[in-house]
């Protein structure tokens, strides 16, 4: 004897597993999204360094220049250039005026604390700093990244010649726009054309093969977060020059 209705019973059952799972999965996502911390940075920086007269857990604090130093959690030699000001990212107002400390200088002038983590030479063209833009971070305190470039990155800026105007390179499947700058002065933050929209840019900067600096702009749309951070190897293997991070857009 056939049972025709047991199967039936049988896709139920299955369907209705797969739906509980998804509603599991979905309340787990939201349930870390509100636990997740956006101000930990600044509770830090200004709730615990700016306070121990050591300034710890910071590396450096130093409230006339307007920066503090963390060894980010991420990563081998990883570190953070924070302002001991409040500003939210790379969208705030103030990154424009110009009595703002310039922090990108700041942040590659701390570049030995890289090397000293990572216990052997790094040379300069294989550093670069980061700074995510609002959808390419978790952190709402301005934050720049300091770490090795990957050798993919390197070897790609490599190939090209660098003006002084914007010119296109896809880098990990995402279109950023790049130009040589002579200095770090004035702020790379000076240098974006469409300072309304900060907010959804990423910049990166790292030493350019003839002089001076190259810098990096991506805008944050559809499936690119705008993570300039993906272009750093937060474990500096350069010794690979086929070396590529999957972009996973991981976020800080």
């Amino acid at each position: 004897m056939r049972f025709p209705i047991r199967g039936s019973w049988l896709k139920a059952i299955a369907f209705l597993g797969l739906a509980v799972a998804f509603m599991i999965g979905g309340i787990s996502v939201f349930h870390k999204r509100l636990i997740h911390n956006r101000n930990a940075l600044w509770q830090i920086v200004d709730g615990r360094c700016r306070v121990d007269h050591l300034h710890a857990p910071c590396t450096e604090y130093d409230a006339q220049q307007g920066f503090a130093l963390l060894k980010d959690i991420k990563g081998r030699g990883q570190y953070l250039l924070i302002p001991t000001q409040k500003t939210l990212g790379i969208e705030a107002a103030s990154l424009l005026k110009p009595d703002t400390p310039n922090y990108f200088l700041q942040a590659w002038l701390k570049r030995s604390y890289v090397e000293k983590r990572y216990g052997f030479k790094i040379p300069d063209q294989d550093l670069a700093l980061a700074i995510n833009s609002i959808s390419g971070r978790s952190q709402d305190q301005l934050h720049i990244h300091i770490d090795c470039l990957t050798a993919y990155t390197r070897a790609k800026l490599d190939q090209n010649m660098f003006g002084s105007e914007w010119s296109d390179i896809s880098l990990y499947g995402h279109l950023y726009r790049a130009k040589r700058i002579s200095s770090l002065t004035p702020s790379p933050f000076q240098d974006l054309a469409e300072p309304e929209d900060m907010g959804k840019h990423t910049l990166v900067v790292t030493p350019a093969a003839q002089g001076g600096f190259i810098l990096l702009d991506d805008q944050a749309r559809a499936l690119d977060w705008g993570a300039g951070e993906e272009l750093q190897d937060h474990q500096c293997r350069l010794d690979n020059p086929k070396y590529q991070r999957t972009s996973g857009n991981g976020r800080l």
